[in-house]
Parts: C-alpha cells; structure tokens; sequence
C-alpha cells in the first residue's frame, strides 16, 4: 500500500547540523495548514486510488503544530483517500514539546507512532547540538507517551560528536535500552555544508573524531543492540519485535508514496518530485492550484541504481530474479559481474539468489554499493 508523508517545517530554533528544510518563523502555521489541506486535495489522483498504509508527519518539527491543526489535516486524507485499518501512522517529536497536556491530546488523534528527536541522553551532548531539550525532557516524554498507551516508539540517537568518549556512547545505548524503546535509529554526525556545525568545521573551532573511534563506535552500536534483541534491519536503522518503520522501509522497497508540504518529496513508480524548498513560492503555488514542483523522470538505468542503493542497504538484500524481471538479463549480468569481488572477499553473500552485505561489508556499503552502481 501507498504511503503518505506531510512535512511540516516548522522549528522554535535550527540545530548546529540539521540541513532539512525548516523555518524558525511561526507566522505562518495556519497558511501552512490551509496549503497542505489544498495539495492533498490537488493531487489526490497522485496515488492512482492506491490505499494508503502509511502516514508520516516529518520535519522540521511536526511537534510544533497543535491538535486542531492535525485534526483538519487527518479529516482531509479520511476524505480524500482510504486509509488501512492497520495503517501506521507516526509523529515526529522533540522531547521539549511533549507536555502531558500534548501527549494527551495527540493520543486522541489516529497517531499510532511516535519518533522522538533524542539524539543524546548527555545534557553536555545537547548543549552542543543546539537541541531545544535536555535529558530530563528526554526521559519525561518517553515515559508520558508510554503512560497514554504509545506503545511503538521509536528515538533517533547521534554518534562521533567532537568530544564524544566511547563511554558516552554506551551510557547512551544502555538508556536506550534500559528505557525498552522498540525502535532506534542512529546516525553518524555528518557536517553537511551550509550548517552552522560545517562554519564551526572549517574555523578550526571543532575537530571531527578520528576515524578509529568512529568505527569503534558503529560496531558498539551494532554489537550491543544485537545482545539486546534488536535486529539491525537497515543500515542505520534497529528494531525489536520486528517493529520496523513501515513508512522508512517503503522507501527503501520502491512503494509509491506523495510527499505534501514544501521540500517534500513524491514517488509514484515511474517519476520522482519535490515541492520547491520556500514557504512563500509553495503557498503561491498551492494558492494558484498548480504547485511548485520539479520532476526527474526515471530511466532504466537510474531505476536499477536505485534499486540497488536501497536493496543493499537493508536486510532485505537485493532480490536477483527481481533485477532480472525489472530491469532485463544485461543489468543482472552487470551487477553480477561488479558483485563477483566482493562475492570472492566476503563483503557479500548471494543467499537464495538474494545479495546482502556481510557484517564486515556493512562498514564499507558506500564503496560496494558505487561499485554496483551503473554510471
């Protein structure tokens, strides 16, 4: 089934490294809802009339929008689309915004999901990021979300801080565990360019870890989430009780799905598009009923490349009669043929015609996946 994700751009304040789309000015909340009710209701032939199974709420902060905003939006897709008994429906949180008062309330809504934003339980960790909320704040939500019956839950959590020892990292994990979160995603600290955290960079102000300790580092994550029951089902990306993200894995599997809200991104098996990354140019768009979009039509070739990207990057593996039904016997044999070295030193594995990353592969995925790549 189709997914659909709504992004909501919305932050009090922009952390050091985050290069999302977002914006720090509230003025706009009620537009932006009036827009997004709009675009759903313009492209809802989008889909084809596919159900959908999947609704992700995602910035920015989608915490930042109160419940009579998520009531119209929810009331809109009712409407518009039909929606699995089953569907998974997830919030993306701060810590910081979830109030008893707001959990209350988003409990009454058909959230079945909750994401928070944690990405350190170490208020100095915090501090450093520019994060809104301190562990504390951390620690109160989880619980709350606990106590009003969200029951999947899910935390993001960064490593390779400056500064950051390898007893950081474990008294991070162990919270994690110990707290009995189902779902952890985590992620590497990258200085993307343009982010406050790049500038600090390229001052000398901050040193980025070496790059032992950042190995060191994913292999703890890797290794003590496994004794503790989670299955690492996407390269970043760990769950208990086989309580993956639906909406996340659908990416990764090539289901359709429509992107609503500015910068946000649409697939519908054939093209690629993406909402134009300003308020003021989408909520003329939207108002005028033609929205700002660019398209990137998929090729042959691009769609194996990502298709290879997204296989390997999961437990899943990339499904070899699959390649060959979708993209033809001279692509599979290209891949085979790339694959083969890493085949022969025990990056990969071709396990019932299926080809994985080895746990040793999966620390240099980036290169093998290139090299499996058509350019």
């Amino acid at each position: 089934m189709a997914g659909i994700y709504i992004h909501v751009p919305f932050c009090s304040k922009r952390c050091t490294y985050c290069d999302f789309f977002s914006s720090t000015n509230m003025q706009n909340k009620e537009t932006y809802v009036d827009s997004v009710v709009k675009e759903l209701e313009l492209r809802k032939e989008y889909l084809s009339g596919e159900g959908i199974g999947t609704i992700y709420f995602g910035g920015g902060t989608p915490s930042q929008l109160d419940i009579r905003a998520f009531e119209r939006i929810f009331e809109t897709i009712s409407r518009l689309y039909q929606i699995d008994d089953d569907a998974e429906i997830t919030l993306e949180a701060n810590p910081d915004d979830m109030t008893p008062g707001y959990v209350e309330g988003i409990a009454t809504l058909p959230f079945n999901r909750v994401s928070m934003g944690v990405q350190s339980f170490k208020d100095e960790d915090l501090h450093f990021l520019n994060r809104r909320h301190d562990s504390r704040q951390a620690f109160k939500a989880i619980a709350l979300c606990k106590e009003n019956g969200f029951t999947n839950l899910s935390i993001d959590l960064i490593y390779g801080l400056p500064g950051q020892s390898m007893e950081d990292w474990q008294f991070n994990l162990a919270e994690a565990i110990r707290l009995d979160i189902p779902h952890l995603s985590s992620y590497h600290l990258i200085y993307e360019e343009g982010t406050p955290l790049f500038r600090q960079l390229h001052a000398g102000k901050v040193k980025p870890v070496m790059e032992e300790l950042s190995v060191a580092m994913f292999t703890e994550l890797i290794d003590t989430l496994a004794d503790a029951g989670y299955e690492q089902y996407e390269i970043s990306n760990f769950a208990k009780n086989k309580l993956y993200s639906r909406h996340n894995s659908s990416y990764w599997k090539g289901i359709k799905y429509l992107g609503v809200g500015p910068s946000a991104h649409s697939f519908d098996g054939k093209t690629r598009q993406w909402n134009v990354s300003s308020m003021t140019k989408y909520f003329k768009g939207i108002a005028a009923g033609f929205p700002d979009v660019e398209m990137e039509e998929l090729d042959t070739k691009t769609s194996y490349n990502d298709f290879i990207i997204t296989g390997l990057r999961t437990m899943w593996g990339v499904d070899l009669h699959e390649l060959q039904k979708l993209y033809g016997e001279e692509l599979l044999t290209y891949c085979m043929k790339q694959a083969a070295p890493h085949l022969k030193n025990g990056l990969l594995v071709n396990a019932d015609s299926v080809l994985k990353l080895t746990r040793q592969g999966i620390f240099i995925s980036d290169g093998i996946m290139s090299d499996l790549l058509y350019v």
